[in-house]
């Protein structure tokens, strides 16, 4: 799928036409109204998910939390193995709810009572706490259960073990016959459920049941061409609505009246080896399972797995009050998923002020990850260079450049000003020093020279290990960090393309955002002058201080065609042109413009672009390049006025954008939206309005909490994996998009989304930018209205 050499060029044109015929036949396939507009999307207060985790240390008896209930007036309780609690929402912590000590076995309500089995004695108490009443001792038959099912209906209360379902009344327990000889193969109750119209539903290892007294009858729900005779229920509920719920490791079901919805993994049923079921806010129902708990609202499953959204993997119960929060019981404590109302703009702010306090490594601000001390602790902060300072850092500062742009918002202009002199000083503190860069050459990173010698680490030794065992391509060079010239700071060598991209995309917004003086307007224009005059002036390519060219900053015709570059050729052909006419756009010499004609017309450097990622499909290839190409395109769409070469960068544009669709990343829809003009309506005159749903709705989903904690996915039932055996642990859900980005951990763009099995340890904290840029860059477009 590469051209071997010129005089290929003009077969392989066609060949890759042909290639982008598909992508279109794919993107008229998707679109189902090519002639529509995409609408701007309107957003108000939404949901946030946060997590907060209790322990004995919040005043819990113990961690081994076997049970928890919320009732309709705000009264929550958790269950442990050594006692009750309640939550004192003034005090935030737990405090004792009776004197009793024991294992809690079970809660319900009844009423504005609640009941509690505690060892082997069922409580009452009462809403204000009073001294609880004995309702009855437990039966034989009941005492090895660790955990019980309980539900009350009118003055009857139900209880279910293993032995089957017994019922209190009056003071005094017994077995319920009917039940017990109905499910006499295995009469084991895993949960009780009580409607407003006094139901009772059971989940039971026989069935699904429903009933009371000695009416009961097993459900065997039917939706169109699928019937199910459910065994192994493990939850039961029902909803705010009345409509009847179940979990078994058949999938989920509603009932209401005789009609049945059943869910699957091909439904976006994510797990189905369930512990429990639970109602929550009008049309809301929770789902505990041994791997993280679900949330489903009728139209959107939400699956909360990992440490960042539970105490511990294995849900034991859940309770949901009446804004909507969700509390787990675990072994590990009681976890709150808060639903904390929030705006977009909210969102922005936390983020950066979140940037602000922990993530600005020497003087200038370099934004990256940091560590902390302990998982998920916001102390100890230790801060690291990154071979991608640059490039993040540049990053984050186009996303200022487009928030004063949108807001003018005074601080949003400071702190791009204090971005772009991050970036500048990496092309200005190569100069002089030991030994010197040539003019232009940006560095990658830098570190102080009070502090350790980076050489000690990166040394000659190192990279040929590198170059023998992992990459035969490393670049072999020493000092890999020369001293500046005032000899205060190490700068790192071997820059690389993504960091010149990240440079030309903060120059652009910069110079056409935020430079409003003409001494601003200089100094943007001199280090754009500076470094692209270095590229032209060396054959485009970025020369280390040995003379010879870093391992990826290489963009000429040689190293493209028989090079080692060969499968990036369509990207960097983009790159190129992308800076050179950025270069010509803010400086105004017509230099530049002359070497962009010259690749363009006698090398075909554009037609390059036909091809701008190697891949075979979606999930595959390098997921660098994508962030890299669209910031690329974003610059070299706005400032090319050539009507063919626009149609043929847009065809490119379109190509690409249709692999990455599905990954509903909002930075690469909203500049896919921003300049795509299918003028020629092929595939769509204008970005789909998908393209602008997908990425808001991504915004809203990024979690608060940017700890690099684990999630698995891989055993999920809504995934289907890709069968390239090359691409393992990848997948996406049944309906093709990726696992929604708060299921999963990423630090930046550059991420593979497909990847199923993402995080760490909770050690490493990342950053907001990647929710800034696209947020700001969305605003200032006019694709969110607020």
């Amino acid at each position: 799928m590469r051209f071997a050499s010129a005089p290929c060029r003009a077969m392989g044109a066609t060949f890759v036409s042909a290639w982008l015929l598909v992508g279109y036949a794919l993107g008229e396939e998707l679109l189902e109204d090519p002639s529509r507009a995409a609408e701007p999307v309107r957003v108000g207060p939404f949901a946030a998910d946060v997590l907060h985790v209790y322990t004995a240390a919040d005043g819990l008896p113990t961690n081994d939390v076997r049970c928890v209930l919320a009732t309709d007036d705000g009264r929550v309780y958790a269950g442990t193995a050594e006692g009750l609690g309640r939550w004192d929402p003034a005090a935030g912590r737990w405090t004792p709810a009776v004197d009793k000590r024991g294992a809690v076995r079970s809660l319900a309500c009844q009423g504005d009572s609640i009941l509690a089995i505690v060892d082997g004695t069922v409580l009452q108490l009462d809403r204000l706490g009073a001294q609880p009443t004995t309702v009855a001792e437990l039966p034989p038959e009941l005492a090895e259960d660790a955990a019980l099912a309980m539900a009350a209906v009118d003055q009857k209360v139900y209880v279910g073990g293993r032995a089957g379902l017994f019922v209190i009344a009056g003071g005094s327990i017994g077995p319920a016959e009917t039940y017990n000889k109905l499910a006499a193969a295995n009469p084991a109750v895993r949960q009780l459920a009580a409607s407003e119209r006094g139901d009772l539903a059971v989940a039971g290892a026989e069935g699904l049941f429903v009933g009371a007294d000695d009416r009961w009858q097993p459900l065997y729900p039917r939706a169109d061409k699928r019937s199910w005779l459910p065994v192994d229920v493990r939850g039961v509920a029902y909803d705010r609505a009345g409509r009847l719920w179940f979990a078994s490791p058949q999938g989920v079901g509603c009932g209401e009246d005789e009609s049945w919805r059943l869910y699957t993994g091909a439904e976006g049923l994510p797990y189905d080896d369930f512990t429990t079921a639970v109602r929550g806010e009008d049309g809301v129902v929770w789902f505990g399972t041994k791997l993280g708990a679900i949330r489903f609202d009728g139209a959107r499953w939400n699956y909360r797995q990992g440490r960042r959204w539970t105490p511990h993997d294995d849900i034991r119960s859940i309770a949901v009050d009446a804004a909507g929060n969700a509390w787990l019981a675990t072994s590990h404590g009681v976890g709150r998923i808060e639903r904390r109302p929030m705006t977009l703009a909210e969102k922005a702010r936390f983020y950066e002020d979140e940037i602000d306090r922990y993530h600005r490594r020497t003087p200038y601000g370099y934004v990256d990850w940091v560590t902390t001390s302990a998982p998920g602790t916001k102390a100890g902060i230790r801060q690291h260079d990154s071979d991608n300072d640059g490039l993040w850092t540049s990053m984050y500062g186009a996303g200022e450049c487009f928030a004063y742009a949108a807001t003018k918002d005074p601080q949003a202009k400071e702190r791009a000003n204090a971005a772009f002199d991050a970036v500048k000083f990496l092309s200005d503190v190569t100069q002089g020093g030991t030994p010197p860069a040539r003019k232009g050459f940006p560095a990658r990173s830098i570190l102080p020279t009070s502090g350790a010698d980076p050489n000690d680490r990166d040394n000659a030794a190192r990279d040929r290990a590198m170059r023998e065992h992992e990459d035969p391509h490393w670049k072999e060079l020493s000092p890999r960090w020369p001293v500046s010239a005032d000899k205060k700071w190490y700068w790192k060598t071997d820059t690389s393309s993504d960091e010149l991209d990240g440079h030309y995309f903060l120059y652009a917004a910069y110079h056409d955002l935020v430079a409003e003086t003409t001494e601003e307007k200089e100094r943007v224009r001199q280090v754009v002058y500076d470094v692209t005059s270095h590229l032209v002036e060396h054959d485009y390519a970025l020369v280390d201080h040995d003379g010879q060219p870093t391992r990826w900053a290489r963009f000429n015709r040689q190293v493209l065609d028989h090079g080692h570059l060969i499968d990036g050729r369509g990207l960097n052909s983009l790159s190129i042109l992308s800076y050179l006419k950025t270069a010509e756009h803010i400086t105004g010499d017509s230099k530049f413009r002359e070497h962009y004609d010259r690749l363009v017309r006698e090398h075909s450097y554009a037609a390059n672009t036909f091809h701008p990622k190697w891949s075979l499909g979606h999930g595959t290839g390098n997921q660098s390049d994508d962030e890299m190409a669209f910031m690329c395109y974003y610059n070299l769409l706005r400032y090319e006025t050539d009507a063919q070469l626009l149609k043929l960068y847009r065809q490119s544009l379109s190509w690409y954008w249709l692999l990455e669709r599905p990954e509903c990343n909002p930075l690469f829809n909203f500049i896919f939206a921003a300049v795509w003009n299918g003028s020629d309506g092929y595939p769509a005159r204008s970005a789909p309005q998908d393209a602008l749903d997908d990425a808001v709705d991504t915004l809203k989903r990024l979690p608060l909490d940017r700890f690099d904690w684990a999630h698995r996915n891989s055993h999920r039932t809504d995934v289907v994996k890709l069968a390239n055996p090359w691409f393992r642990n990848s997948g996406c859900l049944a309906g093709g998009k990726v696992i929604p980005v708060d299921e999963r951990h990423f630090e930046h763009w550059n991420h593979n989304p497909w990847r199923l099995d993402t995080g760490g340890s909770g050690q490493g904290l990342a950053d907001g930018a990647v929710f800034l840029l696209p947020y700001y860059l969305g605003l200032h477009h006019g694709f969110i209205q607020e």
